[in-house]
């Protein structure tokens, strides 16, 4: 009886085995990933790990010392400027490297490798929008500039001399559970990196969404829904500002203006988009307003919540600059932040710089394409892309002078039913040097050299400020952008001829900006550039609501101080409740309310307007806010093709504070004319269900119900955090579930600067290490690091804990 246990155990360890030593857990053997010689234990991090090094490597041309501060910080310092770029390669790939790698793979289009068959639409996605072939351009033309090339040349080295540290055990964590290894950098993935970031911010398009939505609705009712301008606009550049006269002499084609015509049928595509609320705040005060008498520049960029974070924060000096602030893991240079002259911060412009044509193929062979009355030779890159476990696959893009046929009847995105042809227009795939950018910002001194550094920004465009100790401010809407008609990129456009096509850029002289204004700041917040007096179409859909608080706020303060502007860089005041909540108030027939739905009635009408943590006020407007949009919308979307535009945040709002009897009240299904009282009173009680439902949860409370997560780049849980905060979409203290503020930033610009910062996440890459997550908390609480700007190497450094030395070979 003794050989039935004994043959349990055999099979139970011959199981063991063979799971331990396949991936049937995880993509990599999970007997390799528990190893105690090579496995995930290496990557615990001591509590007392020694970050000091002395090392020597043949490509420097001089010493650099790096010396971290107590938040694990590098403050470095270079003999050569080139040097301090391979120093600063080095350090990302030490402490960022899988991020690194990761998002280079995926704005290649080869997550298919690692991943298998399950990213194979993405990956053709990207590779059909021309992200390698963008990226292949971009690389020629930075390298055409001796000192680009040198600058992402020493990067690169770097980041390759880390990687050739590396043994099996001290893998980051991420390569063993994924059982990938990391490949050499090359400077093609460091230009891949900068187009991923021009498509997160600069990718977002409407075409076949608007395209559904203008060939569904009359164009009485597409205008309501989807107006060119919310009445509540408060711009960039302030209302009524006098514009040049455009140089550029704009052609609309014959029949523009009837744009809305023939009817056409519906669009079947649909896309992987970028997050629309990539977006963020920035403004700057002039001494005028400050209790120092100098200018206070702050900005904090809206993206998404992840870790490893996306930010890097270091301070790089040489001989000629010394900045501190944040970059990019991935890429060169300091992006945001200052110098000892001036500081600059970034928000998105938002605007449309990706559109689609519809393409006339002669045949199947899409060998040629009907273009200015002749058929025109079609040019084509074959896209090999390998899948994991799998044949490599082989996509056949075909380019037209428009860019490449995103769409065709092989491929319709992650709808796939496409049966027609639509070539995309994006800025994103046009030669250009951002690098300079950044590397001339990092030196400027003032104004004239923020023009300068400006100017070479082409795609994402930004609302770029600035600040300088000689007390000028400044922003400018900065950017390369095609200078379109009205409504030129709204919809899907025919690419049969040229009448349609971007007919030029809008000249850098009239892109709009402010300097020294005399209200004393400068503010953007995502919102539209300009008023409509601008020569040139914007587009439609701007967000409106935090740049109003935002100005509100600026034009009444004085006196201001670092303080202020961290207490407003915070707050959760929601100023689209603020506007909608008077319209329940006056409306709902609280009388036909039952006991619980006027409890919650009760709590909504004693808000304080406060999107705090513990504010349940919050949570019930949301709640009824939502059940209010759906009410009214449900009916006139309900046989809508998808995809299809939904109303812009501002739409209802503003039509019910115009119009009581705002058209789409009614429920066009039902015999009776519903009002504004009607569909308020029936929202709310509907909305009621879920309060109650969250409230038996415990959830009501606006950070439990919001549940904002700092999620771990693979989406496990163990490797993410969870936040109890406030703020949201409407507020200043922008952050929703998994956005918000990556990183905050105020710096005043006294003799001696005072400047402070804070990001959700830690410098390291690895979970393994006390560095990983430890600014989290005080970024939750709203509190901010002082950043400590270092002057001279060896002076009144030995409180800095530890030290690296790069030395000549």
């Amino acid at each position: 009886m003794r050989i039935i246990p004994f043959l349990i155990c055999t099979a139970i360890t011959a199981g063991l085995i063979i799971v331990f030593n396949s991936n049937f857990v995880l993509p990599a053997p999970l007997g390799k990933l528990l190893s105690p010689q090579h496995g995930i234990w290496q990557n615990a991090e001591p509590a007392n790990h020694n970050f000091s090094e002395d090392l020597s490597f043949s490509q420097l041309g001089g010493p650099v010392t790096v010396y971290f501060d107590e938040r694990l910080v590098p403050h470095v310092f270079a003999e050569q400027e080139t040097d301090a770029y391979f120093v600063q390669g080095y350090l990302h790939a030490k402490f960022r490297l899988w991020q690194m790698e990761l998002q280079t793979i995926a704005a290649a289009g080869r997550a298919s490798e690692i991943l298998g068959e399950k990213a194979l639409t993405h990956d053709r996605e990207f590779r059909r929008l021309g992200m390698v072939s963008g990226a292949e351009i971009t690389l020629q033309e930075i390298e055409k500039d001796p000192f680009s090339k040198s600058v992402f040349d020493a990067y690169t080295a770097g980041i390759n001399q880390y990687i050739e540290t590396l043994t099996e055990s001290s893998l980051p964590l991420e390569y063993k559970l994924i059982g990938y290894k990391p490949e050499k950098w090359n400077n093609l993935k460091t230009a891949l990196f900068a187009k991923y970031m021009s498509y997160d911010l600069a990718g977002h398009d409407d075409d076949f969404e608007m395209t559904n939505a203008r060939n569904y609705f009359s164009k009485d009712d597409f205008d309501k829904i989807y107006p060119a301008a919310p009445d509540s606009l408060e711009p960039v550049i302030p209302r009524g500002t006098t514009f040049v006269p455009p140089a550029i002499n704009l052609h609309p084609p014959p029949g523009s203006e009837s744009i809305y015509g023939s009817k056409k049928d519906f669009v079947q595509v649909s896309e992987n988009k970028p997050n629309k609320d990539n977006g963020s705040n920035n403004w700057a005060v002039s001494g005028t307003k400050t209790k120092s008498g100098s200018p206070i520049l702050c900005n904090d960029p809206h993206l998404g919540l992840n870790l490893p974070s996306l930010w890097f924060e270091m301070q790089i000096s040489t001989p000629g600059f010394n900045a501190y602030g944040v970059g990019f893991p991935g890429f060169p240079g300091i992006i945001i932040g200052f110098n000892d002259s001036c500081a600059w911060g970034l928000t998105n412009c938002g605007r449309d710089v990706r559109d689609y044509y519809e393409i006339t193929f002669k045949d199947d062979s899409r060998k040629e394409y009907w273009f200015d009355r002749e058929w025109k030779k079609t040019e084509f890159r074959v896209e090999r892309i390998r899948v994991k476990g799998m044949p490599d696959y082989m996509d056949t893009v075909a380019y037209t002078l428009f860019g490449p046929v995103m769409y065709d009847k092989n491929f319709g995105g992650y709808k796939n039913d496409n049966k027609k042809y639509y070539a995309v227009r994006w800025k994103g795939n046009d030669p250009s040097n951002e690098l300079q950018c950044f590397m001339l910002m990092n030196k400027a001194k003032n104004y004239s050299d923020y023009l300068v550094a400006s100017s070479h920004l082409h795609t994402a465009g930004q609302n770029f400020a600035f600040a300088c100790k000689n007390g000028d401010i400044a922003i400018r809407t900065q950017g390369e952008f095609p200078a379109k008609w009205k409504g030129q990129g709204d919809f899907i456009m025919p690419g049969t001829d040229t009448t349609y096509q971007w007919q030029s850029m809008i000249p850098p002289e009239e892109m709009p900006f402010l300097f020294n204004p005399s209200r004393g700041f400068v503010s953007s917040a995502n919102q539209r550039p300009t008023d409509t007096l601008y020569p040139y179409y914007l587009g439609r859909g701007y967000p409106p609501y935090r740049a109003i608080i935002i100005n509100r706020k600026l034009n009444e303060m004085n006196q201001a101080t670092c303080q202020d502007m961290m207490k407003l860089q915070t707050s959760t005041e929601n100023i689209f409740a603020k506007m909608a909540i008077p319209i329940f108030l006056k409306n709902i027939r609280e009388s036909e309310l039952d006991d619980d739905q006027k409890k919650y009635f009760s709590i909504l009408k004693n808000w304080n307007f406060q999107n705090d943590p513990d504010e349940k006020g919050a949570t019930i407007f949301y709640l009824a806010w939502k059940a209010f949009q759906s009410i009214v919308w449900s009916d006139e979307f309900e046989k809508a093709p998808d995809p299809i535009m939904v109303p812009y945040e501002s739409t209802l709002l503003e039509g019910v504070l115009k119009d009581s009897a705002y058209k789409f009240l009614d429920n066009i299904n039902t015999i009776r004319l519903e009002t504004l009282p009607d569909d308020i009173t029936t929202a709310f009680k509907a909305s009621a269900l879920e309060m109650k439902k969250a409230d038996a949860e415990n959830r009501l409370s606006w950070a439990k119900f919001k549940d904002t997560k700092i999620m771990h780049l693979t989406k496990l849980d163990p490797l993410s955090r969870r936040v109890e905060v406030g703020g949201g979409r409407y507020c200043i203290n922008a952050i929703k579930s998994d956005h918000g503020p990556s990183w905050r930033m105020i710096v005043s610009l006294t003799s001696q600067t005072e400047a402070y910062g804070v990001y959700p996440g830690g410098q390291s890459g690895n979970p393994g290490s006390r560095f990983y997550d430890n600014f989290v908390d005080t970024w939750a609480a709203g509190k901010y690091f002082p950043l400590r700007i270092i002057k001279i190497p060896g002076a009144n450094n030995k409180s800095l804990p530890w030290k690296m030395t790069f030395n000549k070979m």
